[in-house]
């Protein structure tokens, strides 16, 4: 008799690019909160679409108020955070589109919030938008060596369980 085992590989959660554009490293993340990995590890992005996506399976289980941000999770519990643009929280709102609601489970390349870059652009605000695991301490990043990126489609970090 033969027994499968299951390949865990499979199941690691991969988290996807949010946004069309430039990946970075979040060190490069012109604002020490990120760039110091405080909020957790991740990469970062300069986005030149205003379309943000889901970065994989899971559950929103938080869209800020004022839309700059949205935290998910995914079935494996990785807790992933994508943070619209830096100081944007300042704009309450102004500019951002909710395309999805907090609580709904959605697919990876689902558009959740668009974004208005020409107004931003206007105001000054800095678009880079990290993507962070905010409880990587229970995780193994692996993250990939990418440039440019597709939102929803660009395979950016794999995040084994320990």
């Amino acid at each position: 008799m033969l027994f499968f085992k299951k390949n865990k590989a499979q199941d690691d959660p991969v988290l996807c690019a949010p946004v069309t554009g430039k990946m970075i490293k979040l060190e490069d993340v012109p604002d020490p909160v990120f760039s110091s990995g405080t909020m957790g590890k991740g990469v970062g992005f300069q986005p030149s679409d205003g379309t943000v996506c889901a970065p994989c399976d899971g559950k929103i289980v938080m869209l800020a108020e004022t839309l700059h941000a949205f935290g998910m999770e995914t079935a494996d519990g990785a807790e992933i955070l994508v943070h619209i643009g830096l100081d944007t929280v300042d704009l309450n709102g102004e500019g951002f589109t909710k395309l999805a609601s907090e609580g709904k489970k959605v697919r990876r390349g689902a558009p959740v919030i668009s974004v208005d870059l020409d107004l931003m652009k206007e105001k000054g605000i800095v678009m880079t938008t990290p993507l962070v695991v905010t409880n990587s301490d229970g995780f193994d990043l692996q993250i990939h060596g990418c440039t440019d990126v597709t939102a929803g489609q660009t395979e950016v970090i794999t995040c084994i369980k320990k």
